[in-house]
């Protein structure tokens, strides 16, 4: 499906900073922010169960004696949720901060009795397919998982389910597979983003070669814009996953930090799938200009054409409009007083018209 070319990316995600001078730690949040919406799933190899909590108070009871639990939290509300949680786990003021405060740079961070982690969800915009980011950030204690999200909507739905259903290791391994299996989704949702651009450049390709307008360079430079938004996400993500892989972080056993491996490989493929189609999206604008070059030499060619033919004509037009007498003298354009003088006239335009013609036929400069 072809898709409207004539509205700009939107691009989501901007950082929300505090005042400058603020101290460490201070939350900046929207006013009109609605309260968040906390969910909790604690399971282990045997047993799952899951729920909305209503009091962040009661989240040590939530993980008292499960093997793992999952807090996952959807918006930021005016704080004092956001507070609660770092007080009951331990999170540290400046990690708070990062959260809150959007846009950051994909990394990791190890603080004494949890990881923290933030990465960038890819999506797509359902009516023109450009692509935009949202800031994820996951810390990862002993024996929990904590996932905040500034809106609804995210790419864990196969998580949840392989959590529900009991299939593979998920229920079976600890809390850092859990997180991997996260990081893993996340990762693996520019996949499909990059899908629909790649299917996008191909449609973009065949509109350059056959038709293109004003609006298809506007397409080619919403497609490189996304590209770039995207690569500024993707490319952090490496460097985080590779010191995650290592294995050098207490909270990431030798064998998850094997699987953590898989997803820094496809943080790898999709830095390169997003390196070569920004190459086609240059390779695009080049052929667009040469096409728009061509068309417009064409024009330009056929104009001067039309011009070369008609300043000889001109020339012979103007000398017979120049009335001089002929009574005067004999030479004074004798033509114009013959009878055949005006079909003279037109046969010799006609006649100087067709033979440059003929001529710049010759020299192939009509093809």
């Amino acid at each position: 499906m072809t898709r409207p070319l004539g509205r700009r990316a939107r691009w989501v995600g901007r950082r929300r900073r505090a005042a400058v001078g603020s101290a460490p730690g201070v939350l900046r949040l929207p006013e009109d922010a609605p309260p968040p919406r906390i969910h909790v799933a604690r399971f282990g190899a045997d047993e799952l169960e899951e729920g909305d909590l209503v009091d962040v108070s009661d989240l040590e009871d939530v993980r008292d004696g499960w093997p793992v639990v999952w807090i996952d939290v959807v918006g930021f509300g005016q704080g004092p949720e956001l507070e609660a949680l770092r007080e009951r786990l331990g999170l540290h003021m400046l990690a708070i901060e990062d959260v809150v405060n959007v846009g950051q740079r994909p990394k990791v961070e190890t603080y004494a009795e949890h990881l923290f982690i933030v990465t960038r969800m890819a999506h797509a915009d359902p009516v023109d397919g450009s692509a935009s980011t949202e800031q994820v950030s996951l810390f990862l204690g002993q024996g929990w998982v904590l996932t905040v999200q500034e809106h609804e909507g995210d790419c864990f739905d196969a998580v949840r389910r392989r959590m529900r259903e009991g299939s593979g290791r998920m229920r079976a391994r600890g809390a850092d597979y859990f997180a991997y299996a996260l990081l893993d989704s996340i990762v693996d949702s520019y996949f499909p983003v990059l899908d629909g651009i790649g299917d996008h450049l191909e449609e973009l390709e065949e509109i350059v070669l056959d038709d293109p307008g004003p609006e298809t360079a506007q397409a080619i430079h919403r497609a490189r814009r996304s590209l770039i938004g995207l690569r500024k996400s993707i490319v952090p993500h490496r460097d985080a996953f590779q010191t995650l892989a290592r294995g050098e972080h207490a909270l990431v056993t030798e064998e998850t930090g094997l699987f953590m491996r898989d997803v820094y490989d496809h943080a790898i493929r999709i830095a390169d799938l997003v390196e070569t189609y920004r190459e086609v999206t240059s390779d695009l604008m080049s052929v667009y200009l040469s096409v728009v070059s061509n068309r417009m030499n064409e024009v330009m060619k056929v104009l001067t054409v039309i011009a070369t033919i008609f300043i000889p004509l001109g020339f012979i037009a103007g000398v017979y409009g120049m009335n001089f007498d002929t009574e005067v003298s004999r030479w004074n354009m004798p033509e114009l007083g013959w009878v055949f003088g005006y079909p003279f006239a037109l046969a010799l335009m006609v006649l100087v018209g067709g033979g440059l013609f003929y001529w710049m036929w010759r020299r192939g400069w009509l093809k």
